[in-house]
């Protein structure tokens, strides 16, 4: 088999830097270890900064989103007894963010890879990438039993965290940067309406909560819990009497509660390798960087990682701009970097790390200052509904 550019991974980022390129009459393969019912099964987050969107309707594939999604306009933090919202808009210079399921993203990009006739193969096995330091990669993969070779120009490495991308740079030449957080995130979706129009982060002596929605009639709602726990441990009548503990009165007041459809518990950290290129393979979202789910920028940083390849790949495959394909990792690291701190900071300043009173005061004096000036305000709100792309020239 031969294509332009070999795509590893069938999610998001996988899927929409094939679309792109599609549209550009670039060829591409996608290969997936997974079936596509696995891949649309995966719960992840669906807040999509302004960035994200604009990407998406650049690629023909919002529709639904723009049918569906919510547009959000601000977000409020909670903390000692008091609620302050942010407003997105009014201090982002107009950009807001886009509540639509990570999932339902991933569909769409399925139905018009579908429908473009771009070839997708799915639960591809023992995936290899060979010779990518040369000017004739390929990648290997088994498929009913039979070893395919997969000729190509480049190769995009877009399977995750676990994926076989990263793991195939050589050692020597990749370093990484990594935080584990010592709790986790119990997330539970159920089929009530969100307690609030917008998303509400708590800082609460009792630990972090977050109340989110994926529609008006699906709502999800995370607490801090501890690592040992498990998903047994917690009744739903536990979580929501821990929920309802952790927001202001009001807010408590107010919440609906109902069966839990979806019940799980993540861990939290946030991860960087460098550089994200290694010849002509690159490395894009997830098995590149991670980042705690706290400021909402895990999807999001894959888009802007797609962004930078596109252009970057359209412009050499088309225009014969070989000085562009070194810029990736430098682009690409620099937006990820400041998404990585704005995530450490929100984590930092709304979760419960210990029982240290000092500390504990020290996030409240944070949260006071940030949501009582203008400029930090503006701050939290520029980044949250995400920082510009860096140009490709």
């Amino acid at each position: 088999m031969k294509t332009q550019v070999a795509i590893i991974g069938a999610g998001p980022s996988g899927l929409l830097l094939g679309h792109l390129l599609h549209l550009q009459g670039i060829d591409t393969v996608i290969l997936e270890a997974k079936s596509p019912d696995y891949v649309l099964g995966r719960i992840r987050a669906g807040v999509l900064e302004q960035g994200t969107v604009d990407l998406l309707r650049e690629a023909g594939v919002a529709a639904r989103m723009d049918r569906e999604g919510q547009v959000h306009e601000g977000v409020a933090f909670s903390f000692a007894g008091r609620q302050e919202r942010i407003d997105l808009k009014a201090l982002s210079g107009g950009k807001t963010v886009t509540v639509y399921g990570q999932t339902e993203v991933t569909r769409d990009l399925m139905d018009a890879r579908r429908a473009a006739g771009g070839v997708s193969i799915y639960e591809a096995q023992d995936v290899a990438l060979h010779d990518f330091y040369s000017d004739k990669p390929y990648v290997t993969f088994v498929r009913d039993g039979q070893t395919i070779e997969l000729h190509c120009d480049y190769i995009a490495g877009c399977d995750g965290f676990h994926g076989i991308s990263r793991r195939s740079a050589p050692a020597d030449r990749i370093r990484t940067f990594e935080r584990v957080y010592p709790f986790g995130w119990l997330g539970v979706l159920s089929r009530t309406p969100p307690v609030a129009h917008e998303l509400i982060y708590a800082n609460h002596e009792r630990g972090f909560a977050l109340c989110s929605m994926r529609s008006e009639q699906l709502s999800r709602y995370y607490v801090q819990c501890s690592l040992d726990d498990k998903v047994e441990d917690w009744s739903d009548q536990r979580f929501w009497d821990e929920l309802r503990a952790r927001l202001p009165q009001a807010t408590a007041a107010a919440l609906v509660t109902g069966p839990s459809i979806e019940k799980s518990i993540a861990p939290l950290r946030s991860f960087v390798a460098e550089p994200m290129q290694f010849g002509r393979l690159f490395l894009v979202g997830d098995a590149a960087h991670i980042v705690p789910p706290t400021g909402a920028k895990g999807l999001n940083l894959a888009a802007s990682d797609v962004h930078a390849l596109y252009h970057i790949l359209r412009k050499t495959l088309l225009q014969g701009r070989t000085d562009l394909v070194a810029q990736y990792s430098g682009i690409c690291l620099r937006r990820i970097w400041k998404a990585e701190r704005f995530s450490w900071w929100m984590t930092s300043v709304l979760h419960r790390f210990s029982d240290d009173g000092f500390s504990q005061r020290m996030q409240l004096a944070e949260l006071d200052y940030y949501t009582g000036s203008e400029a930090g305000r503006t701050t939290i709100a520029e980044n949250y509904v995400g920082l510009p792309y860096e140009p490709i020239e």
